[in-house]
C-alpha cells in the first residue's frame, strides 16, 4: 500500500500538466479563428502578389510567342514618358493638394476640439459624410456638376451673364480632380486627428489657459505638437492614396476624352495597359516600380518628419 501511493505523482505535476494542455488547446482554438483570414490573405494578396512579379520577367512578341526578357519591362518603365507624365501629376497632387486637404482637416478638427463651435456633432458628422460616399458615386455627382453643358455651375454663370467656365479642359481637369479628392477625404483625416486631439490630457490644456493662453497660441504650442504621430499618420496614408487615383480619371474620362489620356496617373495608366492594350506583363512591371516609388516616397516623408521632430 505505501509503495502504490508513493508511485503516484505529485498534484503539482498533474495541475501544470493540465494546465499545460488546456493553453495548447487554446491555441489551437486560436490558430483556428485565424486560419481563415491568412488563407484569403494568402489566396487574395501573396499568390497574385508573386505571380505578378513573375509575369513581369516575360513579354510576349509576335513572333515567338511568350519569351523571358529579364528586367527588360523594368528598364522601359523608367524610360516610358506616359509612366513618368503620370508620376508628375501626382506630384503636384502631393504638393498642392495634400496640404489644402490636410490643413483643412487640421483646421476643422481643431475647432470641432475647442468645443466653441455650435452644434458640433453635428458638423463633425456633415463633414464625415462625403468620406461615406464610394468613391465612384462622388465621381459621377462631380462630373455631374462640372458638366459645361449640363452642371449647376455653368447653369449660374450663364444665369448671370457669364460664359460658362471648362472645368474639365486640359489646363483644369486635374485641380477638379483634387477638388473631388479633397471633399472625399477631408473627412476621415478630420476624424483621425480629432480622435488624437481627445486623448491629449486635459491637464495641459487648464496649466495652459491658467498661464493666459489663448485658442490660437494652445493649438499652435501645445495640440499639435501632441498630435503629430496623427499628422503623420494621415500624411503617409495621403501620399499612398495620391499614387493611387484611378476612380475619378477613368470615370472623368467619358467627359473629358482629351483632357484625360489612358496614361493620367501610374495606376490608371498600369491599367489600361493590361486590359485595354492586353499586356499583362508590361502592366505588372508598371505595377511594382509604381509600388516601389510610392515606397520610397512614403520612406522620404517619414524620415523628413522625424527629423523635424528630434530638431524641435
Amino acid at each position: 500500500m505505501a509503495t502504490a501511493v508513493r508511485d503516484k505523482p505529485p498534484r503539482s505535476a498533474v495541475r501544470s500538466r493540465g494546465v499545460s494542455t488546456l493553453k495548447r488547446k487554446q491555441h489551437v482554438a486560436a490558430y483556428l479563428f485565424v486560419l481563415p483570414f491568412f488563407v484569403v490573405f494568402v489566396a487574395m494578396l501573396v499568390v497574385p502578389l508573386f505571380y505578378s512579379g513573375y509575369l513581369s520577367f516575360f513579354a510576349t512578341r509576335l513572333i515567338g510567342g511568350v519569351r523571358f526578357v529579364g528586367v527588360e519591362n523594368y528598364r522601359k518603365v523608367f524610360l516610358d514618358p506616359k509612366f513618368l507624365e503620370g508620376i508628375g501629376r501626382v506630384l503636384l497632387v502631393l504638393l498642392i493638394q495634400m496640404p489644402i486637404m490636410l490643413g483643412l482637416a487640421l483646421l476643422f478638427a481643431l475647432v470641432l476640439d475647442s468645443g466653441r463651435a455650435r452644434g458640433s456633432r453635428a458638423l463633425r458628422l456633415l463633414i464625415f459624410i462625403p468620406y461615406a460616399v464610394p468613391g465612384v458615386v462622388a465621381t459621377l455627382m462631380w462630373g455631374y456638376l462640372y458638366g459645361r453643358d449640363f452642371g449647376p455651375i455653368a447653369q449660374v454663370f450663364r444665369f448671370l451673364g457669364h460664359d460658362a467656365p471648362n472645368l474639365l479642359s486640359h489646363g483644369n481637369v486635374l485641380g477638379s480632380i483634387m477638388n473631388v479628392v479633397t471633399w472625399e477625404y477631408v473627412g476621415y483625416n478630420m476624424i483621425v486627428m480629432y480622435a488624437a486631439l481627445r486623448a491629449v490630457p486635459q491637464e495641459l490644456y487648464e496649466a495652459a489657459e491658467i498661464d493666459g493662453a489663448g485658442q490660437i497660441r494652445l493649438a499652435w504650442s501645445i495640440k499639435i505638437p501632441a498630435i503629430r504621430p496623427a499628422i503623420l499618420l494621415t500624411v503617409i496614408f495621403s501620399t499612398i492614396g495620391s499614387f493611387q487615383l484611378f476612380n475619378e480619371p477613368s470615370l472623368l474620362h467619358n467627359l473629358a476624352p482629351n483632357a484625360i489620356s489612358s496614361s493620367f496617373t501610374p495606376n490608371y495608366y498600369a491599367y489600361n495597359v493590361a486590359f485595354v492594350n492586353q499586356d499583362i506583363n508590361y502592366a505588372a512591371a508598371i505595377a511594382f516600380v509604381l509600388g516601389f516609388v510610392v515606397m520610397v516616397v512614403s520612406y522620404v516623408v517619414q524620415l523628413s518628419t522625424a527629423r523635424r521632430e528630434r530638431r524641435t
